[in-house]
């Protein structure tokens, strides 16, 4: 880049097409939603039949559409403020060079060369006639070094200020020709195909441009106001508050996973953040499983003397060695991710509200991690957090003969609102730690819950700042568990994220905990629960769900053999009609009014066993 061109450059009109393309962003991410939860629930909710279906597909595709404008647009807009940082950053050089050398008696001609003053040197009888020096980019130690003996012989006295400048202006030149020349390929990859079908390769190429952008911004990036280090989730709520739009944009579009799982940041932005990645690792699973090659013929025949035999194929055994644990694997990804969309695309369906999508890796923790919640708990009057147990995991999280994990935060959601019908609800279900997988063994250890207790913790003090920061209040907040999620439950609530002492006494975890078939909570009395034992709440059921209370016991998850259902343990007891471990949230059920009347604050309501 020559002189007159950066001389010329204004950041400012490349920050102005930047809030252009957040600002689209910001119109494709509201005509999602529009399609989403009202445009897509109207059609489902008042129009049946085959041309119903079809338009609701057709709806679902724009929903994509939309939702790959939106990622792009925020991807662009930060990609062309990173570029407008970088020349920024070059043109300060050039100008603080030339107003030195203009303060100095020199004058800067238009190919970036400096001209000096005659002059003459100390003990000089004759003046040394001025001169023009072109400057030299970089430069080296020894460079350096050969530069100042050059300075000091010369003749002419003025000769080293220039050269000085004239160097100054080399590297600023050098620097925004770096800049334009790394950044032009990243901005002309930011494009999408000339088609109306949103694939899974244009998800996959999102993924590329953003670690393109990321790269070439790495400055831009790295100026940004970053994540307080090991800040609680407060301290990350307070830090997203006091970002710009154009700073909050950088980080959705260039950091969406780490975005995604702070807690303590609102409700939506995680949303969004984890739908990107959503769709991303979508993406990346569909292509890498239509990559692997179709199986061989699995059998052939071969003669014996008993007669013909089957045996397996020589390609097929090559092919599974090789190929059938990756595919598998991406099978039941995509399995999990699928009972994941189905519950977006159902928002609307009963009165469903909108689904955030307040965590998601579909590797972490062994099993998956996901976080859903069924209405935004940012404004929700009540929240249920319910945190499942034993063999919990990403890819049976909707399935199920006891409706699935989410299945069950959506019929606590649904019965809530019965208790309480002018008040607003939000329940999600919460799996993001490695639950045990195992019944016999795993199950009976409470390491698991030792390390998923002060993750749970962070959510739930996140849940509450960010509640605080939207609403105000901290709103009332149940804590729900089933079986060995009841054992995190309890490590949770006796457990601190932060130095003992700093920030005065451990907040509450919530304002109610249930504990649904618990086999102990790893304390032996409610009251250590740290929220007052009137506001712990135990139900236990028969059948299976008495072995896997009192084989807790026998192993010891309750602190000195005692469980949440036993009246030495000194919460309260609710009346249970579950037939078994998994049946507390049947329709209809004593047990899931009882919970929802917990959730509503309507404790009159919920009867005693």
């Amino acid at each position: 880049m020559d002189l007159a061109t950066l001389k010329a450059f204004k950041p400012s009109e490349y920050e102005e097409a930047a809030d252009g393309y957040r600002a689209t962003s910001d119109i494709a991410s509201e005509a999602k939603d529009a399609i989403d939860n009202r445009i897509g629930v109207g059609l489902r909710n008042e129009v049946k039949g085959d041309a119903a279906e079809a338009a609701a597909e057709q709806l679902k595709k724009l929903s994509k559409n939309f939702h790959y404008v939106q990622t792009e647009c925020g991807l662009v807009s930060t990609a062309l403020n990173g570029f407008a940082f970088d020349i920024a950053v070059a043109k300060r050089k050039l100008e603080a060079a030339m107003e030195d050398a203009r303060a100095d008696g020199c004058t800067v001609n238009a190919n970036g060369s400096v001209s000096y003053p005659a002059g003459q040197k100390p003990g000089e009888e004759k003046t040394a006639d001025g001169g023009t020096i072109t400057g030299s980019a970089g430069g080296s130690p020894t460079s350096d070094a050969l530069e100042r003996q050059a300075v000091n012989i010369h003749p002419k006295p003025h000769y080293g200020k220039a050269l000085e400048y004239a160097n100054r202006i080399a590297d600023a030149l050098e620097e925004a020709t770096d800049a334009d020349t790394k950044w032009a390929p990243k901005l002309r990859a930011l494009k999408a195909d000339d088609d109306l079908e949103v694939s899974h390769r244009d998800w996959a190429d999102v993924k590329s441009d953003t670690g393109g952008v990321r790269e070439a911004g790495k400055s831009y990036f790295d100026s940004l106001p970053e994540p307080p280090k090991d800040g609680t989730p407060r301290d990350n709520a307070a830090w997203w508050k006091g970002l710009s739009a154009e700073e909050q944009a950088a980080h959705l579009a260039l950091n969406a996973a780490a975005v995604g799982a702070l807690d303590g940041l609102p409700a939506e932005t995680r949303d969004e953040a984890n739908r990107k990645v959503f769709a991303e690792k979508r993406s990346e699973f569909e292509l890498a499983l239509k990559a692997i090659p179709a199986a061989p013929p699995k059998y052939t025949y071969v003669t014996t003397a008993r007669g013909p035999a089957r045996v397996y194929t020589d390609e097929y055994v090559e092919w599974n060695d090789k190929y059938s644990d990756r595919k598998m694997e991406l099978e039941g990804y995509l399995k999990g991710m699928d009972q994941i969309q189905d519950r977006f695309d159902r928002t609307g369906v009963r009165g469903l509200p909108e689904a955030y999508l307040l965590g998601y890796d579909p590797v972490g923790h062994s099993d998956g991690k996901i976080i859903l919640a069924n209405g935004n708990p940012d404004t929700a009057d009540h929240t249920a957090v319910y945190v499942p147990g034993t063999k919990a995991n990403i890819e049976k999280i909707a399935e199920g003969a006891d409706l699935g994990d989410l299945g069950r935060s959506e019929m606590l959601w649904a019965e809530s609102g019965k208790m309480a019908p002018d008040k607003s609800f939000s329940t999600i279900t919460w799996l993001d730690y490695d639950a045990p997988d195992k019944v016999a063994g795993e199950a009976t250890r409470g390491s698991y819950a030792e390390d998923a207790g002060p993750t749970l913790r962070s959510f739930m003090e996140g849940n509450s700042a960010a509640h605080e920061t939207s609403s105000g209040s901290p709103g009332h907040t149940t804590l729900i568990g089933h079986s060995y999620g009841t054992t995190v439950v309890g490590v949770a609530a006796q457990s601190d994220i932060g130095p003992v002492g700093d920030f005065g006494p451990t907040p509450r975890i919530a304002d109610d905990v249930i504990a649904v078939g618990s086999p102990g909570m790893q304390a032996d009395h409610a009251a250590d629960l740290g929220i007052g034992a009137k506001n712990v709440w135990a139900m236990g059921g028969s059948y299976d769900d008495q072995i896997v209370r009192q084989g807790g016991r026998l192993v010891g998850l309750g602190d000195n053999l005692t469980i949440p259902t036993d009246e030495r343990f000194g919460g309260n007891i609710m009346k249970s009609d579950s037939g078994d471990h998994g049946g507390f949230w049947d329709p209809e059920s004593i047990s899931l009014r009882n919970q929802a009347a917990v959730i509503a604050g309507k404790y009159e309501r919920v009867q005693h066993d």
